[in-house]
């Protein structure tokens, strides 16, 4: 079976008697258990995704215009997004065998316009962390090569996209996590403006950060993905009121770019020289098509890190007291009483990295020290949301590295967890901001791994921005 890239390619295979949702599933759950060592997925819907595809196959005969838009899309989600009646586990022991209730609002969005789930992917606990080394399953491998992470935390959605086990994936970013793993893995990285997408359904670590992304071979899929997610949601009074673009059919970028990167990024000591040789390079090919490429002056790059990891423990401080082990999850075999319920069962139930987030969020909201810390933190967000605006009044778009390296040696980062927040520095603005952000390809560093960068445009700008990427990617192929 050939390697399919695209859903356009996908359904023009089954039209031609090629191809069905039957022979895609088998084909993508061979891959699933040739590459079962990456580790990418915690549970495969096998029979479930066979079942629904034969009778999608079916209703297909019967009637080709009944079986929705996604028809021969098959998908994985993230651990940390929720589908009826299976399991969702936020990679953490805590929630171990919970059965969710519910389907996310993305998820029914997309089942009903014929998409196939084949399985849910292992990822950072809580979505905390840069590696996807950080969950109860054990680690994720990059399937460029195994002896690398793969980014995180949706590190399990970008390797299933990589390893050919699906076509797209549903992951989350809440500081970078769809973007960083698309760029080491050679994907397609999509964050969506906040509140274009509903969070319902999607569990809770930074609430005003959270948002659900996509990584896909393509930026159509990310554009029609996107079409049929976005929208208002009754269930989530933070989901976007405003239209839902027709973002599929705005793919066909027209005229000549501003694009802004930040002089202090590509100079930034952190930087490695494979990926500014990559920005610079893209930079030079874009000058010569005619678009206007500038360097500005952003002085807040290097207070960004901070100022997102005192928020979004505070709230992660917050969301994560709901698992206390009397509702639902774990539940210590050791307490003999309520209070050691409480303490047994979440410093049994959370991992290090968890349990070091939720102390630094406690920490920061506690008395005398939310002035100094979480007060604080919030006025250099509207620093750099200000800063950001400034920017986007006079530019289209801005360029900026994924991640300050290519994918680095599984471990290597695991006793530095200030080196592990540090690899975030150029991704979490968008979260900070709430604006859309895609990673995009870019080819190879010297060492041979998988190079992405990204760009930023201003919110609900996603029909323009899909439309600029998929015009670099065909440049790129130039």
């Amino acid at each position: 079976m050939p390697k399919y890239t695209t859903l356009t390619q996908v359904q023009q295979a089954i039209r031609s008697g090629t191809e069905s949702c039957e022979s895609l599933v088998q084909y993508y759950l061979a891959q699933i258990e040739a590459s079962r060592e990456l580790n990418a997925y915690v549970e495969v819907y096998a029979a479930e995704a066979l079942g629904r595809a034969r009778q999608l196959d079916v209703q297909y005969r019967e009637n080709p215009e009944s079986v929705g838009r996604l028809y021969g899309m098959i998908l994985s989600h993230k651990d940390v997004i929720c589908y009826k009646d299976h399991g969702v586990s936020a990679g953490s022991k805590i929630l171990e065998g919970f059965t969710s209730l519910y389907s996310a609002t993305a998820v029914e969005r997309l089942l009903a316009e014929g998409a196939i789930l084949i399985g849910r992917t292992n990822c950072d606990e809580f979505a905390m962390g840069s590696t996807n080394e950080n969950s109860h399953y054990g680690p994720v491998k990059n399937a460029a090569d195994p002896t690398k992470v793969p980014g995180g935390s949706s590190g399990g959605s970008a390797v299933a996209v990589q390893a050919d086990t699906c076509l797209a994936s549903l992951g989350s970013d809440t500081g970078g996590s769809v973007r960083q793993p698309a760029a080491f893995c050679g994907v397609v990285g999509f964050k969506p403006t906040y509140g274009r997408i509903s969070r319902y359904g999607l569990l809770a670590y930074g609430s005003s950060f959270d948002q659900i992304g996509l990584l896909s071979h393509s930026v159509e899929d990310a554009a029609l993905l996107l079409e049929v997610m976005a929208g208002q949601d009754a269930y989530d009074s933070t989901a976007s009121s405003q239209p839902v673009q027709p973002y599929s059919q705005l793919l066909d970028f027209k005229g000549k770019a501003r694009v802004a990167y930040f002089n202090t990024a590509l100079e930034h000591p952190s930087l490695d020289a494979g990926i500014r040789q990559a920005c610079t390079d893209l930079i030079d090919k874009l000058r010569a098509a005619g678009h206007t490429v500038e360097g500005v002056d952003f002085e807040y790059l290097d207070y960004i890190i901070p100022a997102y990891y005192v928020l979004t423990t505070a709230e992660a401080s917050s969301n994560l007291s709901r698992y206390d082990g009397i509702r639902y999850g774990y539940r210590s075999p050791n307490a003999d009483d309520l209070m050691s319920t409480y303490k047994r069962s979440r410093t049994e139930g959370f991992g290090t990295e968890v349990k070091r987030r939720i102390m630094l969020g406690t920490f920061v909201l506690s008395a005398g020290y939310y002035d100094a810390y979480y007060s604080k933190a919030q006025k250099v967000r509207r620093l750099i949301k200000d800063k950001t605006d400034a920017i986007f009044a006079e530019y289209d778009f801005i360029l900026m590295p994924a991640a300050p390296g290519p994918a680095w040696n599984l471990g290597e980062k695991m006793d530095d967890p200030v080196a592990m927040y540090l690899a975030d520095i150029f991704t979490v603005q968008a979260n900070m901001v709430g604006i859309p952000a895609i990673a995009l390809p870019v080819g190879a560093h010297p060492n041979g791994l998988p190079v992405g960068l990204q760009f930023m445009a201003p919110k609900f700008e996603e029909g323009r921005l899909l439309g600029f990427a998929r015009y670099l990617v065909e440049e790129l192929r130039r």
